[in-house]
This record gives structure tokens, C-alpha cells and sequence, in this order.
């Protein structure tokens, strides 16, 4: 990343082995992901913009840290789609430590939904 838009950024084991696999399929995924956070993360959580593409996740057991799925995601890889590429990040947000904490990533014709057993594990 070229700026450091968080004061913490932290990939969980679980997050790089998903993005491994996600990888092979999308050769982009890296740059997409950096662009992500650079751009969507940022403008969601430190500029207060909303674009509907990020949702927080409700039912969990906890309320903090608040923990969102992001819809809106850009793989160049998928060439035509644009953000809604079906690519899904999943992530916890510290907003008093300025902590990004990302979980799971997944594209969603693989899978249909978050790992909510993962989610409480990890977090």
C-alpha cells in the first residue's frame, strides 16, 4: 500500500490462506484487495462515506468490534463486472484503535455466505 490510511492492518492467518486459493482463480486479487482498502475501506470508515456496498453483520455474539462484509469489491480479474464482481471481504473494524482486522475473503460463486463460526472463533 502506498499511504497508510489505518493506524493497524492486520491480515488473519485464515484471511491469507483464502486468498491463496482466490488467487489462482483471480491473478489480481493482491492490487484489487490493496486498491480496496485504499479507496472503499478509507471513504467507509474514515470519511463517513456510504456507498451501499459495505454491511455490518448482525446476529453476531458480540457488538465490538463491529465486524462488515463488503459486497462492493472491483476484480480487475472479472473483467466486465466492475465492483460487483462477487468477490466478498469480510472484516472487523476497532474503531477505537483505528484497527482493520480482515478475516475472510471469498468469491461468492464459490460460496454463498460469511463463516460465521470462524467470525466468533477469530475475533
Amino acid at each position: 500500500m502506498s499511504r497508510k490510511r489505518f493506524k493497524e492492518l492486520v491480515r488473519l492467518p485464515a484471511f491469507d490462506s483464502d486468498i491463496r486459493r482466490v488467487a489462482k482463480k483471480f491473478r489480481t486479487i493482491e492490487n484489487d484487495l490493496d486498491v480496496f482498502i485504499e479507496t472503499g475501506l478509507y471513504l467507509f470508515h474514515q470519511l463517513n462515506v456510504d456507498n451501499n456496498g459495505i454491511f455490518r453483520i448482525i446476529g453476531l455474539p458480540f457488538d465490538n468490534p463491529a465486524v462488515y462484509k463488503a459486497k462492493k469489491f472491483a476484480c480487475r480479474s472479472l473483467k466486465g463486472k466492475g465492483v460487483h464482481s462477487g468477490i466478498r471481504v469480510i472484516y472487523a473494524y476497532y474503531c477505537e484503535r483505528d484497527r482493520i482486522e480482515l478475516v475472510e475473503i471469498y468469491y461468492k460463486g464459490d460460496k454463498e455466505n460469511e463463516d460465521r463460526e470462524r467470525i466468533k472463533k477469530l475475533i
